[in-house]
């Protein structure tokens, strides 16, 4: 059996070949709490998703309230994918509305990284992540990373180990993490927790590691109840819904329910040691963008690397688990692929 110092260990000893060498798994919120950082210009890299047009409506308000430090976005660069119809599509459409809310369309990256402090990576497709990082990481430039934070484990290590090493801030979340009741729960309201249930979408694309797609809020929210220290899931699917069952190396036991019913109902009951609580309901983007602006304003992740690489690989290994018709598949053992 596994304990959470061990498996933090044998992690960072799998990735090696990657040069994470332990820092990208446990350390990077010491390494990444910098000064505060100048400047208030956002820039958003990807109009295919509505989070882009929501972050930007809510910063550029005329209005917007204080908590969002004067943060406004002034450049965006539409894409965002070019392959997946589904975000495609959305593209033009996205940049239209962007512009009536002040906003520069840039032609590159490279032209919106010049004109910015900060910025919102939030292509839809996972698969472009890490280039488009790296080409935010050599601008030195923080930024957060939305869902999913890339389309494998591999990438998504290769994304937070880039950054640790240019000690450029990032940090990636579902916006589920900072429901009222999850953030309650994670900070006590019902003492230690000794086990609990999410369940979230998980509506599938095939170029993405299930999960990964939208089954991410689901598993973010277990986690954030949970905390880390997983270190085994089994995952029944079928293709209505699915099922994974996470053992945590103090014996607790956490579990994932995704459905496919077209529905987008959010939520999950923690049980601890004064009782049983549920999250409550979703309260939208502007908790999480609250964070957000925290963090660009401090240079301070509110969700460590550590934690944001176990739900990655918590995700991969109920992807194996799946492959191996539902047979239990511990997470260290999901690292060493990385080495490929």
């Amino acid at each position: 059996m596994l304990n959470r110092r061990k498996f933090i260990k044998s992690t960072s000893l799998s990735v090696a070949g990657l040069g994470i060498a332990g820092s990208a798994i446990g350390e990077t919120i010491n390494i990444f709490a910098g000064p505060k950082i100048a400047g208030t210009r956002v820039g958003i890299i990807g109009l295919d998703t509505s989070h882009s047009i929501a972050f930007a409506k809510t910063l550029n308000d005329p209005a917007a309230s204080a908590e969002f430090g004067g943060y406004k976005v002034v450049a965006a660069y539409p894409f965002g994918s070019k392959e997946l119809k589904s975000s495609f599509d959305r593209i033009a459409g996205y940049t239209e509305n962007i512009k009536t809310l002040g906003v520069k369309i840039s032609s590159s990256i490279d032209e919106l990284l010049k004109d910015v402090d900060v910025v919102l990576l939030e292509t839809n497709d996972g698969r472009l992540h890490l280039e488009q990082a790296i080409q935010v990481i050599k601008a030195r430039k923080p930024f957060f990373i939305d869902k999913p934070v890339a389309a494998s484990l591999q990438d998504a290590i290769a994304i937070y180990d880039a950054a640790r090493k240019a000690n450029v801030p990032v940090f990636s979340s579902s916006s589920l993490r900072f429901t009222a009741g999850a953030q309650e729960i994670a900070k006590g309201k019902i003492g230690k927790v000794f086990g609990a249930d999410a369940f979230s979408p998980a509506t599938l694309e095939s170029t993405h590691p299930d999960l990964f797609w939208y089954g991410i809020h689901g598993v973010e929210i277990l986690f954030t109840l949970m905390g880390t220290g997983c270190k085994e899931v089994v995952r029944v699917y079928t293709p209505d819904t699915d099922m994974v069952i996470g053992t945590w190396d103090d014996g607790r036991i956490g579990t994932f329910r995704g459905t496919r019913n077209g529905k987008h109902i959010y939520g999950g009951t923690a049980f601890g040691e004064k009782g049983a609580a549920s999250v409550g309901d979703y309260a939208g983007y502007n908790p999480l963008l609250v964070q957000i602006i925290e963090f660009f304003r401090t240079g301070k992740v509110p969700v460590q690397a550590e934690e944001t690489l176990e739900i990655y690989a918590f995700m991969e290994a109920a992807q194996v688990s799946r492959q191996n018709n539902g047979a239990p598949v511990q997470l260290v053992s999901v690292y060493p692929k990385v080495k490929k």
